[in-house]
C-alpha cells in the first residue's frame, strides 16, 4: 500500500522525480511560450479595443447610409465604411471568441491548482490532512487557541495488529478498515479539530479544549477507542482492530514559538502511544517526561541487539529436564541469553520483545538453534533438545524447511528435538499452524504446546492438533501449596493428559514442597531452578562428561557407534 507522506517512501525521488521536474531547457521553453502567449493576448486586446473604437465613430453613420440604401433601392454613398463595418463586426466576434477562450484556460488551470494543492496537502484514501500538512495546521491551532486562553491537544493513533489483518486479508480490506476509521475518528471530534494520516495505519488528530475540563479530553479518547474497536463487515468479513493512542497538550509543553510546539507535541503523543502499545494496547496514555529517557535508552537497545546478533552475543543456554518418578535427565530446554559487553548477562524477557518488533527475531532464533544443535550432538544420544519458537517465525511459510536445513547442518537426528508452541500461538491461526505442524511431524520433529492453560485452546484443538505432549506453565506449578486455583488447574491439566494420553512436563519447580504437591497430581516430567541454574554449552558438556552421558562416552561404554546421521 502507498501511502503519500508515509515514512516507508520519500516522494519525489527516483524516476518519478525525473519526470515530475523540468530541466533548465524546458524552463526556458516554458518562459518563452508564455511570453509568447501574453503578446498574443495583448495583441488581441488591442484588436479588439481598436474595433470597438471604429465601431462606435463610425457605426451610426454606416447604418444610416444603409438604411437609406435599403429603402429607396439605391447605391450606399460610402462603401468602405460598409466594409469597415462588416470587419469590426468579425473582429468583435473574433474577440469574443478569444475572451471564452481565455476564461476557459483560466478555470481549467484553477482547477488543476486546486487539485494539485488538495493532493499536496491531503490523503489520497481517506481525504485527511497528511504528514507534510499536519505540523503547519497545529501550529495555526495553537495560535488561535492562545488568543481565547484555550489549549490544544495533540492525539497520536496507531491501529494494533494491522498489519496482520492486511497481509491476510489483502490490501482491499485494509484500506477499507482505514476508511472506516477516518470516518468514525471525525464522527466524534469536536468541530474544528485536524484529523491526519500519517502514513500506514497511523493518524494523528488536534483539538482544542478548555484547560479546566481535562476529563473531558479523557471521555473523547475512550469514545474513540471503542468506536475504533468496533467490527468492520468486508465481503462478508468481520475485521476488527484496535488502537493505542498518545496524548501530549500544550498546557504541559515547554514554552515556544508555534512552530517548535507544534514538533514538540507530535514528538510527545508519539512517545506516550508507543507507552500504550508497551503496556498492552487498546488503550491511551498521556505524555510524560521520562518517557524522553526511556525512548534513548530503547533506541540504543535496538542499536545494541543489532550488533550484538552480528557479533554473536547471543548465545544458548541450557535448562535441564528430568523424569519425576525416577529421577532420571532426560534432556535440556534451550534458554537464549545475551552476553552483553555493556549490561553483562540478560534474560530473553528483555530482549525478545524488542527483536521480534525491530524484525531480527527470525535470525536472531535461527542463529541460537543453530548453536544449540551443534552442541546437542555431541550429548548422549537418549537426550532431547527442546526449543521455543516465537509467533512471528509461525508466519514464516518457509520456516520448516529452514530448520530442516539446521538439522542437515548440523547433522542431528529430528527426534531428538521438541519445537515448543505457545498456546497463544493457536488463537492467532490455527490453519498456519497445523500445516507448519504437520510438517514438522512428517520429518520426525516432536511438538509441545508451550504454556498451557494461559492461552485460548480448545479441546477439540488438542484433539485435531498432532501435539506430542503438554507443558504446564510455571506461573501455576510455582504456586502450588500457595493457591488452591492453581493445584485446581494442574489436577485438570493432569487429567487432560492423561485421557488424551499426552505425556506433561511441568516448569517452575523450585522447591521441593513444589515438587511434593506435583507429585500428588500423578507422573510428569519437570524443570526449574530445584535442579540447578541454566548454564551454557561449556557447562553443560563438563556436567555430562561427569555423568558419562556424552556421545563418545556412550560409544565407548557399548561399542556400538551411536547414531548421529538424519534418518
Amino acid at each position: 500500500m502507498v501511502v503519500p507522506g508515509g515514512t516507508g517512501r520519500v516522494a519525489g525521488t527516483g524516476a518519478s522525480e525525473g519526470r515530475g521536474m523540468a530541466t533548465a531547457p524546458d524552463r526556458l521553453d516554458e518562459a518563452g511560450r508564455a511570453e509568447d502567449q501574453a503578446h498574443n493576448d495583448l495583441l488581441g486586446l488591442g484588436i479588439i479595443i481598436a474595433a470597438v473604437l471604429l465601431f462606435v465613430a463610425n457605426g451610426s453613420t454606416v447604418l444610416a447610409d444603409f438604411v437609406h440604401s435599403l429603402m429607396t433601392g439605391s447605391r450606399p454613398r460610402e462603401p468602405m465604411l460598409g466594409t469597415a463595418l462588416i470587419l469590426n463586426i468579425a473582429l468583435l466576434l473574433f474577440g469574443w471568441r478569444r475572451y471564452v477562450d481565455l476564461t476557459r484556460e483560466v478555470g481549467q488551470r484553477r482547477e488543476a491548482e486546486e487539485t494539485a494543492h488538495k493532493l499536496a496537502h491531503t490523503d489520497p484514501l481517506t481525504g485527511c490532512l497528511n504528514r507534510r500538512s499536519m505540523g503547519p495546521a497545529v501550529e495555526q491551532m495553537v495560535s488561535t487557541a492562545r488568543t481565547s486562553g484555550h489549549e490544544v491537544v495533540v492525539m497520536m493513533m496507531d491501529l494494533d495488529n494491522f498489519k496482520r489483518s492486511n497481509d491476510v486479508h489483502g490490501h482491499q480490506a485494509g484500506d477499507a478498515v482505514l476508511l472506516h476509521t477516518a470516518d468514525r475518528i471525525r464522527a466524534i471530534l469536536p468541530a474544528g479539530s485536524i484529523i491526519a494520516r500519517l502514513g500506514g495505519d497511523e493518524f494523528a488528530c488536534a483539538a482544542i479544549f478548555d484547560p479546566d475540563h481535562v476529563e473531558s479530553i479523557d471521555r473523547l479518547i475512550l469514545r474513540m477507542n471503542e468506536a475504533v474497536a468496533m467490527p468492520v463487515r468486508v465481503d462478508g468479513l468481520m475485521l476488527e482492530v484496535t488502537a493505542s493512542i498518545g496524548l501530549a497538550a500544550t498546557s504541559a509543553a515547554d514554552a515556544g514559538a508555534p512552530p517548535a510546539l507544534a514538533d514538540t507535541l507530535l514528538h510527545r503523543a508519539d512517545l506516550a502511544m508507543y507507552q500504550a502499545k508497551k503496556a498492552g494496547r487498546n488503550r491511551y496514555c498521556w505524555f510524560e517526561q521520562n518517557m524522553e529517557s526511556e525512548l534513548r535508552f530503547r533506541s540504543e537497545l535496538e542499536r545494541e541487539i543489532r550488533e550484538g546478533v552480528a557479533r554473536g552475543e547471543f548465545v544458548p543456554y541450557y535448562e535441564k529436564q528430568i523424569d519425576l518418578e525416577t529421577g532420571e535427565l532426560t534432556g535440556f530446554e534451550m534458554l537464549a541469553r545475551w552476553r552483553s559487553p555493556r549490561h553483562g548477562l540478560l534474560s530473553p524477557e528483555i530482549f525478545i520483545p524488542i527483536a521480534e518488533e525491530i524484525g531480527l527475531i527470525s535470525e536472531l532464533s535461527e542463529n541460537l538453534i543453530r548453536q544449540a544443535l551443534r552442541d546437542a550432538r555431541d550429548w548422549d544420544p537418549t537426550l532431547t533438545l527442546s526449543v521455543n519458537i516465537s509467533p512471528i517465525q509461525l508466519r514464516d511459510p518457509w520456516f520448516a524447511q529452514k530448520l530442516l536445513k539446521l538439522l542437515v547442518e548440523a547433522n542431528f537426528p529430528p527426534h531428538r528435538l521438541d519445537i515448543e508452541i505457545t498456546e497463544t500461538c493457536l488463537h492467532e491461526n490455527v490453519g498456519v499452524v497445523r500445516t507448519l505442524i504437520t510438517s514438522l511431524k512428517n520429518q520426525g520433529i516432536r511438538i509441545s504446546l508451550d504454556d498451557f492453560g494461559t492461552g485460548y485452546s480448545s479441546l477439540a484443538q488438542l484433539r485435531t492438533l498432532p501435539f506430542d505432549q503438554i507443558k504446564i506453565d510455571r506461573f501455576f506449578v510455582s504456586n502450588l501449596g500457595k493457591n488452591k486455583d492453581s493445584a485446581t488447574i494442574v489436577e485438570a491439566i493432569s487429567s487432560l493428559g492423561k485421557g488424551m494420553d499426552l505425556p506433561i512436563t511441568a516448569e517452575g519447580i523450585e522447591s521441593p514442597e513444589v515438587l511434593d504437591e506435583l507429585r500428588k497430581f500423578g507422573k510428569f516430567k519437570g524443570q526449574g531452578f530445584l535442579y540447578g541454574q541454566p548454564g551454557d554449552a561449556s557447562e553443560i558438556r563438563a556436567m555430562l562428561a561427569d555423568r558419562q552421558l556424552l556421545q563418545q562416552q556412550a560409544e565407548n561404554q557399548s561399542g556400538i557407534p551411536a547414531r548421529t546421521a538424519i534418518a
